[in-house]
């Protein structure tokens, strides 16, 4: 069974724009290299590596070691932990919003009866 992340080392490794493009492209062509991705980005090879250091270590891809070559390949894992506490975050927010309206509606009856 995975390990849960939490959701801060995830959107902490989304917040990049070159490491959302790094994922895109993983996603896109995966399993692969950092010296075939690194032909697609403007950054450098080393650059491409920490970059897919942050997204491993965030759960978003997976290394694989294949000869003398490190192939990433998607870990969806990673995006569905955030998926998931995005909607939970969302649910709350549509409960509270939710008990707000049914205050606002039971205040403005009110009103209404009292005129």
């Amino acid at each position: 069974m995975p390990s849960r992340r939490d959701p801060e080392s995830i959107f902490s490794a989304l917040s990049d724009p070159t490491r959302r493009q790094v994922l895109d492209e993983v996603a896109r062509a995966g399993p692969v290299s950092a010296t075939a991705l690194a032909g697609k980005f403007t950054v450098t090879r080393q650059a491409l590596v920490k970059h897919l250091g942050a997204l491993s270590d965030a759960g978003l891809v997976a290394p694989e070691r294949v000869g003398r070559e490190v192939r990433y390949r998607l870990a969806p894992d990673g995006l569905e932990e955030a998926a998931a506490w995005l909607a939970a975050v969302g649910a709350r927010w549509d409960r509270r919003l939710a008990a707000l309206d049914r205050h606002v509606r039971g205040r403005r009856e009110h009103d209404r009866r009292r005129s």
